[in-house]
């Protein structure tokens, strides 16, 4: 088992900056990819961005490319998420998911997820 706690989140301007993390604690000495989802009010869970066991490899949703980075750091156990030049449509919650395998785009695919925390841009 593995438990994620997501933190970082809150109110920013468009334009602005925020840094989510991700802990993660229990089994963690298994190798998980992990992955960043969102979900605003009335629409699906979307994927965000995911990176590899190593933290090679990182892959991103289009809508994010350029302004997100996801990197890990898993001698803390923790995955962040660097978001810059907020838009008002990345108002959501993001989740923090790990999964034993390869990092994937579709939600239900993750084995672990975090509670969510919310990201607020105003305009």
């Amino acid at each position: 088992q593995v438990q994620l706690v997501e933190s970082g989140g809150g109110l920013v301007q468009a334009g602005g900056s925020l840094r989510l993390s991700c802990a993660a604690s229990g089994q963690t000495d298994s190798n998980y990819a992990m992955a960043w989802f969102r979900q605003a009010p009335g629409k699906e869970r979307e994927f965000v961005a995911g990176i590899s066991q190593s933290g090679v490899g990182t892959y991103y949703a289009d809508s994010v490319k350029d302004r997100f980075t996801i990197r890990r750091d898993n001698a803390k156990n923790t995955a962040y998420l660097q978001m810059n030049s907020l838009k008002p449509e990345d108002t959501a919650v993001y989740y923090c998911a790990a999964r034993l395998a390869g990092w994937h785009i579709v939600p239900n695919t993750y084995d672990y997820w975090g509670q969510g925390t919310q990201v607020t841009v105003s305009s």
